[in-house]
């Protein structure tokens, strides 16, 4: 082929070519990318146990005077607040987390009051955003959003620098204990589970009292988990290891009952189930159990029926007169999920980065973070305070020589002479009733 056909660069064309490393070039990206996600998306900070588009949420509720005490707003408003001023994703990832945080089978302790179809702990979605409507609970407004106005947290600019948000809310409970959280990132995941409120207060309070109590100690006070779901904890003595390396697995159990059901028969009725059996997984539950009496693995099994309600889970398994209700029961927790694993792996963003953190490492971190959201507090309450202090101080010696304030006032052409006169002692073309006010006066 003659390669005069094609046109040779120009110089000036040639001098905008720069020769880039592929290889370094993707590495970086990739690095900048898995960074964004890791820090800015998908992993929660340990300060407030919140992750970006959560805090987002809810510092956009409390912007739009959407508290407790105020009537519910469409999920819409709150959704479309929330992309167009702080978090440029889309509308889906922001209303989830709105419903997730209303939903009191995935939450602990819902931090938003949904009014509306928020979905099911059947694995129900929510209707669309444009027909629920939601509000702040009590709780958040006054643990989680409380004194932002005194600058006890650092604002950053919003994405278009157009706004201010807060980097992290002066959350006053461990939220990251109390709520726990679940992310995946970049080649890292975390998954931390919820716990009682009153118990992990008491461990923050034995912590407060000995900076040196161990994992063990605190464990005197919380006990391990407490899934919004309940469930049974039946690998309690790996619990210690698990919250000393923020690492491992905990085996939850079902809750089950036995009732007496008609003509003798046993009813097995579950009424707390593993909190991984949320969703979808309750269905499945029903056909595996169903499953087994098709394929003869069981012949015990009479009639099955979901009668959860609001209310809360029962599923009822009517059984043979002549079952072993406990030998059926255990054999529910080997074929089907009313016996299931949680993996345990409680990392969070600490001083900007990465880290997977034990049981008293989260409640130090919490500790240290409230002392600095106290000490900035009182520390920007006491210069207000000391900037009145003039002033107060001013009017007080004023109420003392009052009538020699209303002479100056009086005698004064102006009120530039008068504020001279007060504020300096000049006395110089001021009327006096007597020279004993003109002394008094210049010594003002």
């Amino acid at each position: 082929m003659n390669d005069d056909i094609f046109d040779k660069p120009s110089e000036a064309e040639i001098d905008k070519i720069h020769e880039v490393d592929l290889k370094e070039k993707m590495e970086t990206f990739y690095i900048d990318y898995a960074m964004s996600v890791i820090a800015s998306r998908a992993l929660p900070d340990v300060r407030d146990g919140l992750k970006p588009v959560q805090r987002r949420v809810l510092y956009s509720m409390i912007e739009l005077n959407n508290g407790p005490d105020k009537p519910h707003r469409k999920s819409a408003r709150i959704v479309g607040d929330t992309m167009g001023k702080y978090h440029p994703h889309g509308d889906s990832s922001i209303y989830g987390a709105l419903v997730n945080l209303a939903q009191d089978w995935s939450t602990r302790y819902p931090l938003v009051d949904g009014h509306g179809n928020f979905g099911s702990i059947e694995g129900d979605g929510a209707a669309a955003m444009r027909y629920t409507e939601a509000r702040l609970q009590k709780i958040t407004q006054e643990a989680y959003l409380a004194d932002l106005d005194k600058d006890v947290v650092d604002f950053v600019p919003n994405f278009d620098e157009t706004e201010k948000e807060p980097s992290v809310l002066p959350v006053k409970i461990p939220n990251l204990l109390v709520n726990g959280s679940e992310g995946i990132a970049v080649g890292m995941a975390t998954s931390i589970p919820p716990h009682n409120l009153g118990e992990v207060i008491d461990a923050v309070k034995a912590y407060m009292l000995n900076n040196e109590i161990t994992t063990k100690e605190l464990m005197r006070y919380l006990k391990g988990p407490d899934f919004p779901t309940g469930g049974i904890v039946i690998n309690k003595d790996e619990l210690e290891d698990i919250y000393e390396t923020g690492t491992g697995k905990i085996k939850l159990r079902g809750k089950v009952e036995f009732q007496k059901g008609k003509a003798g028969k046993t009813n097995v009725v579950i009424t707390e189930i593993p909190y991984t059996m949320i969703g979808a997984n309750i269905a499945k539950f029903l056909s595996d159990v169903a499953a087994l009496s098709e394929t003869k693995k069981t012949q015990d099994i009479v009639d099955i029926s979901n009668q959860s309600s609001k209310e809360g889970i029962r599923i009822v398994i009517e059984l043979r007169k002549d079952a072993d209700p406990e030998n059926f029961v255990n054999m529910l927790y080997k074929k089907t999920r009313l016996e299931d694993t949680f993996g345990v792996n409680m990392l969070a963003i600490a001083n900007g980065r990465p880290e997977t953190m034990g049981l008293k490492q989260i409640i130090k971190a919490n500790v240290d973070f409230q002392f600095e959201v106290a000490t900035r507090k009182y520390t920007n309450l006491l210069a207000k305070e000391q900037e009145r202090k003039e002033i107060q101080e001013g009017l007080i010696k004023a109420c003392n020589v009052i009538d020699l304030v209303i002479e100056i006032l009086r005698g004064s052409k102006d009120r530039a002479m008068a504020k001279a006169c007060l504020v300096e002692g000049k006395v110089d073309g001021i009327k006096f009733k007597s020279k004993e006010s003109r002394i008094m006066a210049a010594q003002l």
